[in-house]
């Protein structure tokens, strides 16, 4: 079984929209701090795996074809532009409460484990809120909020942004 880590999506791979949703991939913009954390990670023997909520197709705000277009195209760019590849990218279209697989569930770990042979013992789960924290906790997964540093939390590491995780996971990850 191999061992993974897995990120959300808005705020971890690319800049957070705000309030609302990134409704089209040209205004999708991807962290340079995530490409980096990308490349050690997999140096290190790990697949990748982006794991998000994406409620605005519930709302009709965000077509279901156009946030798959946007997942296509991140892979495409991490691949032509940085030689990164993902694995995967699960995404949770429903509104709270109608599934199994919006996080703090754990279903798009469970799914991505059982899909890819995946040892979530041996895994991580990196986010920017507490609802990712315990969706990879859930899952067995140990886990890094990414966020201010004043705010309480059950992850494993807290760090203050994706430029703290850039000098940092390499040293997170041999905590394993």
């Amino acid at each position: 079984m191999k061992k993974c880590v897995f990120f959300d999506r808005d705020g971890i791979v690319n800049k957070h929209p705000g309030p609302g949703y990134v409704e089209r991939w040209e205004d999708f913009v991807l962290l340079p701090e995530f490409a980096a954390v990308l490349r050690t990670v997999l140096g290190l023997g790990y697949e990748a795996v982006v794991v998000t909520n994406q409620r605005g197709i519930a709302k009709g705000v965000v077509p279901m074809k156009e946030v798959e277009r946007m997942h296509s195209n991140l892979r495409a760019l991490l691949e032509k532009e940085h030689n990164l590849k993902l694995l995967d990218i699960l995404y949770c279209p429903h509104h709270e409460g109608e599934c199994n697989c919006r996080k703090p569930k754990p279903g798009m770990l469970l799914e991505a484990a059982k899909r890819h042979g995946l040892d979530l013992k041996a895994s991580w789960m990196i986010g920017d809120d507490e609802r990712d924290v315990e969706a990879g906790r859930r899952a067995g997964c140990r886990t890094v909020l990414v966020g201010p540093l004043d705010i309480k939390t059950l992850a494993d590491v807290h760090v203050s942004s994706m430029v703290e995780l850039q000098s940092r996971i390499a040293n997170v990850l041999s905590l394993s």
